[in-house]
């Protein structure tokens, strides 16, 4: 029987800012948020073979098919991503069209010296019977059953998407970008109130690996703000994990350039907060 088959924007091999230790990372492709200061808008939408990015490869690697659909020369290709410098869509012709089978076989090869395996976004949960299956091969094989599984998701999937990846997961970091609806409205696109039940949901579950808050100044970095964020989280688990992580303009769509660092001093000061507030797993990025 064939495998299940999903998007996949890219993998790395070795990570070690993807979870706890060294990890492998799929990335999925599509995403159902628009954050303004995403670092990845490539992985936002799937390719509608427009073709605008034919012509512009330096190395002829694409071209337009029979169907009009854009097709990648994998060997040609030396992945300079002009394709996504030229795309309007937030999305990329390189994403792979992949089964289980192809993506544990990857895993395999450099199984011996990872300690899990991670899969993000784009949004992860959107391809979520495709991360199931995959997390499920990885426990049932004695090669890998090794490997920790872990989901990197905005916390948008409902309860049901969770009930299907909790018994092959072992933990999600979640990230909260803001706890007011309408300031969340603002740096994504869409309201937090999904995100705030699954924070509660994989809580009670032990399913919560982290929390993590991306610090935007302007919208989300003033004490009070975070004061009140705090006060929410402890009340839904006081020895959950915390990532403070500073803003950095470096990566995200020209038009939102305007932005502007996070200042590593205040960062420091939200990160005392989170101490202050008792929670004794906080880390500062």
């Amino acid at each position: 029987m064939s495998s299940r088959r999903g998007l996949v924007d890219r993998t790395l091999r070795f990570s070690t800012v993807d979870g706890p230790g060294n990890r492998f990372v799929v990335f999925m492709q599509g995403c159902n948020f628009n954050c303004i200061g995403c670092h990845n808008p490539y992985t936002i939408s799937e390719c509608n073979s427009c073709g605008l990015c034919v012509d512009p490869c330096p190395e002829n690697a694409l071209s337009l098919d029979e169907d009009h659909r854009v097709v990648v020369d994998r060997v040609a290709c030396t992945g300079c991503e002009v394709c996504i410098d030229v795309c309007p869509y937030d999305s990329t012709p390189l994403a792979e069209d992949l089964d289980v089978d192809e993506l544990v076989a990857r895993i395999r090869e450099t199984a011996p010296f990872l300690s899990g395996v991670t899969v993000s976004g784009g949004e992860a949960t959107l391809q979520a019977h495709f991360v199931a299956e995959l997390f499920g091969r990885l426990r049932a094989d004695d090669e890998l059953s090794h490997l920790t599984t872990l989901v990197d998701s905005n916390g948008s999937a409902p309860r049901e998407v969770w009930d299907l990846l909790m018994p092959v997961m072992d933990g999600a970091m979640i990230d909260l970008k803001a706890l007011d609806p309408d300031t969340h409205v603002r740096l994504t696109g869409r309201t937090n109130t999904a995100v705030l039940d699954s924070i509660r949901y994989l809580a009670a579950a032990g399913k919560l690996h982290e929390v993590r808050l991306l610090i935007v100044p302007g919208y989300n970095d003033d004490p009070a703000t975070m004061e009140r964020t705090l006060a929410w989280l402890r009340d839904v688990d006081p020895d959950m994990a915390i990532k403070v992580i500073g803003f950095r303009v470096h990566g995200i769509r020209p038009e939102m350039s305007w932005l502007t660092d996070a200042d590593p001093d205040r960062i420091a000061d939200l990160a005392d907060l989170a101490t202050s507030a008792g929670f004794r797993d906080v880390i500062v990025v």
